[in-house]
């Protein structure tokens, strides 16, 4: 990582910190405890991966940054809705997250499931509230993308077919199924919202494109599951170990880690081989990829 791509990566974690921070509720509105597990659930933390490739993909379009500021915090109101919902006792029941108790531990279960609901129905009020594309079909077009990516085609339904699946052993094309919805749909979501804040890009390049966010959903994935086996509690935030304790497939599993990184390697540069096309204009898209991959924590 260049000193140049952190200094990019802090600037736009720093633009959608504030934002989101303007934009949740703050706890002096009623209901406050509600209002207080939201901000809890999003500021301060996590490192905003699907936002960073929102910015990247909008550097490629060109795009107005203040569009894509909007379109990114969309994207991770709803990631972090899924985190909830996902730490709950009847999904994942995981009591740590980004190195701090769960929503549900903090608050409660009726509060962590709100909070996840409320969440996801902020992201599409921010997406309504302003002009995000140069036509309103391409606004309608992403509003449409992030609500498959999150529903049953998409996130929710990748969840539902990992919950049906733990204790079982899949094929490596199933658990690519899985996850080319459960993470894959919403990283795709972000690189396409980020895009379409701008306007020159054509048809063919937007492919392309989609095509790229497909492979670093994956290759996201597993050096997830890379990260869950080999790293620690305390440097992931989160339990480290939980996919294994619980049974549940995965890249390592299945592959085991040298496979399993080899994997991610593959993807990565079938992922750049597809940036090629975008010559140095994908720079940061580049970057971001490569953060994915070789990222510690």
């Amino acid at each position: 990582m260049t000193a140049d791509f952190h200094s990019w990566a802090s600037h736009c974690q720093t633009l959608i910190e504030n934002f989101l921070d303007s934009r949740l509720p703050g706890t002096d509105c009623v209901p406050g405890r509600l209002h207080q597990a939201m901000r809890y659930s999003v500021l301060g933390g996590g490192k905003r991966v699907r936002p960073l490739l929102a910015f990247a993909a909008g550097e490629l379009s060109r795009a107005d940054v203040e569009r894509v500021i909007v379109v990114a915090a969309a994207v991770e109101l709803i990631h972090a809705y899924s985190l909830v919902h996902d730490d709950m006792p009847c999904m994942d029941n995981d009591v740590l997250r980004r190195g701090k108790p769960t929503c549900h531990i903090e608050f409660d279960e009726a509060t962590a499931l709100l909070t996840g609901d409320s969440l996801q129905t902020l992201a599409f009020e921010l997406l309504s509230e302003k002009i995000l594309a140069d036509d309103s079909k391409t606004q309608l077009g992403m509003m449409k993308q992030l609500a498959s990516a999150s529903g049953s085609r998409g996130m929710a339904g990748g969840q539902a077919f990992d919950l049906d699946n733990v204790g079982k052993t899949l094929t490596l094309p199933e658990l690519e199924f899985m996850h080319i919805h459960k993470t894959g749909a919403l990283i795709r979501a972000a690189v396409m919202l980020g895009a379409h804040c701008g306007s020159n890009l054509n048809n063919t390049q937007l492919e392309k494109l989609d095509h790229f966010a497909k492979c670093i959903g994956l290759a996201f994935q597993v050096v997830d599951d890379l990260l869950d086996a080999e790293a620690t509690t305390a440097t992931l935030g989160k339990t480290a170990g939980k996919d294994a304790e619980n049974n549940k497939p995965t890249y390592v599993s299945i592959m085991g880690i040298r496979e399993a990184r080899a994997l991610a390697e593959k993807l990565q540069r079938d992922a750049d081989q597809i940036l090629n096309e975008f010559d140095d204009n994908a720079i940061r898209l580049r970057q971001v990829t490569d953060f994915i991959i070789k990222r510690k924590f």
